[in-house]
């Protein structure tokens, strides 16, 4: 059992209680404050260096920060000390949202799983952009996630992501569209054709876009999303978001299936899976997947690697492990010879 395990994870899952937002923002804010020589003596124990290129970006090594971890990019300088090779900040939106009430985020510690319905809590564009122009290069590809502001009506929500995308394209090495988070009404309808074609037109530019799939899509629904996708240039796929299933808890985290909210974790590693390998066999590998979901070890993002992907991301998985984690993902994640061979 790593240090982690032992004796931080304890801490922090007492912390406010055992609330697991309260954990979040106390660990944030440790973070952003940690002195440079701290975050050197981190860098020097967790960095790895396995270069690989994607989407005209060259990443330090094929892990990388979730959306989600460091909404309002709090804690930049910090990722890369823990190992990352990128860093995705943000569901950001063109308006500042407080998100949804609490509690909204539950950790299922036995199915090491998190459920959240936070609803993409945020000091809005403008915020980010100010913090990004002030802060500089962070040494790692940046990407930013896009939502949509919970206020803007459905048919005003192009003009909402591009608002977003006017003042952060220029901090950012690549663009996430986020139109699959089940923790915003009506937002996982913007996955459809018309939608989509309409807001890959208006973002074309020179920063690569991704679009972030929901797990619960379809085969069929992801097939007509990937022609979208091909048709109108986006540079590659975040596959997958949380999902809105409660397959595969553990016993003592049954109680808690009926939280609304996506879940993430050990539970979606499959499903995850499923897709990345269903995305890169329907393109032919011409669309770059970045591999979310259920990564817990070295293994799982191998097997990531192996159906498809080009990088992964942790979320839950450094929840529960650490960053002890993000080098042995770095060091193992190499797609097998079958995999590079396809």
């Amino acid at each position: 059992m790593s240090l982690f395990a032992r004796a931080v994870r304890p801490v922090l899952f007492r912390l406010g209680g055992g609330d697991a937002e309260s954990a979040h923002e106390w660990t944030l804010h440790r973070l952003a404050s940690m002195p440079p020589a701290a975050r050197e003596v981190m860098r020097r124990r967790y960095a790895f260096s396995a270069p690989v290129e994607a989407f005209g970006v060259r990443f330090p090594n094929r892990v990388g920060l979730a959306a989600g971890m460091d909404k309002n990019g709090l804690a930049l300088p910090a990722w890369p000390a823990l190992g990352f090779g990128f860093v995705e900040v943000g569901t950001v939106t063109a308006k500042a949202q407080p998100g949804n009430d609490r509690p909204r985020l539950f950790r299922l510690r036995e199915s090491e799983a998190i459920i959240n319905r936070m609803g993409f809590n945020n000091a809005g564009a403008a915020a980010l952009a100010a913090r990004l122009a002030e802060l500089g290069p962070i040494g790692v590809p940046l990407g930013i996630s896009l939502g949509k502001s919970k206020v803007t009506p459905l048919d005003e929500a192009v003009e909402d992501y591009l608002e977003s995308y006017r003042l952060l394209h220029p901090y950012a090495d690549y663009i996430a569209v986020n139109v699959s988070s089940p923790n915003t009404p009506g937002l996982r309808s913007l996955q459809d054709r018309d939608f989509l074609s309409t807001l890959l037109k208006e973002l074309s530019g020179p920063v690569p876009v991704l679009v972030k799939i929901a797990p619960d899509l379809t085969e069929p629904a992801i097939a007509e999303l990937l022609e979208v996708c091909l048709e109108h240039g986006a540079a590659g796929l975040i596959a997958t978001n949380t999902t809105l299933a409660r397959d595969d808890l553990a016993p003592g985290d049954r109680h808690l299936a009926t939280e609304t909210g996506g879940l993430s974790g050990k539970p979606l590693t499959e499903r995850a899976r499923a897709v990345v390998q269903f995305v890169h066999d329907e393109t032919g590998g011409r669309l770059p997947v970045i591999g979310v979901g259920g990564i817990l070890s070295a293994d799982d993002a191998t097997r990531m690697l192996d159906a498809g992907a080009t990088l992964v991301q942790l979320y839950s998985g450094f929840i529960y492990k650490g960053p002890d984690l993000v080098k042995a993902v770095a060091q193992s994640a190499r797609p097998s010879r079958a995999a590079a061979a396809r």
